[in-house]
């Protein structure tokens, strides 16, 4: 699939409304993923690229009531399955935002953490992508980049071979962490799971 948001929108868009029956038991390693980041009860965190909105329960349920929660994506559809789902809008879990996460309508510094399901290999420009990210987040913030399988099971599920030039893997991503503002704290990429967690520099 090609990396260009007017392609990325339409793959999703007509997939969004069977999206979350695709996936049914991926809730726990979206949890347990969340809670890698370390949120505290008050702090606010972005949803990048959230789809459907399956991370935001967790993330809300880890900020706590006096948090903020917001999602963002460039897909409506996908937006509209998370409010329906009850994940968003003024009474549910989230704020959504109908933005793509390389302009994020976000000040500087406001956020402490951003969570990114799937996100890397969708941005067409990755380094650019993840330095908007580091933009509205504060030093010392983070950044987690999950997806509930693994690189290897992800490229067999879509018939390819895992190859080297991989962004997700972990010689090419800490690079580009880097230069965006990110140092690469823990990696785990198995089967059942890949989380790259790094934290904000400055």
């Amino acid at each position: 699939m090609s990396d260009d948001p007017t392609h990325v929108r339409e793959f999703f868009g007509v997939r969004a409304a069977g999206w979350d029956s695709r996936f049914p038991d991926d809730g726990p390693a979206y949890a347990a993923a969340v809670n890698e980041l370390g949120l505290r009860p008050g702090d606010a965190v972005l949803d990048a690229g959230c789809g459907t909105g399956r991370a935001l329960p967790p993330l809300r349920g880890a900020v706590g009531p006096t948090g903020t929660v917001l999602g963002a994506d460039l897909t409506p559809e996908m937006l509209e399955r998370a409010t329906a789902a009850g994940r968003g809008g003024v009474d549910g879990t989230a704020a959504l935002l109908l933005t793509d996460v390389a302009r994020l309508p976000v000040r500087d510094g406001a956020l402490d953490a951003v969570f990114g399901a799937g996100l890397v290999s969708h941005l067409a420009d990755p380094g650019a992508g993840l330095r908007e990210l580091a933009r509205v987040v504060r030093p010392g913030g983070r950044l987690a980049l999950f997806h509930p399988i693994g690189r290897a099971a992800l490229a067999a599920r879509h018939g390819r071979q895992i190859t080297p030039d991989d962004l997700r893997a972990e010689p090419r991503l800490r690079p580009v962490l880097a230069e965006a503002g990110w140092r690469l704290v823990s990696y785990v990429d198995e089967d059942t799971r890949y989380l790259a967690v790094a934290v904000r520099e400055g």
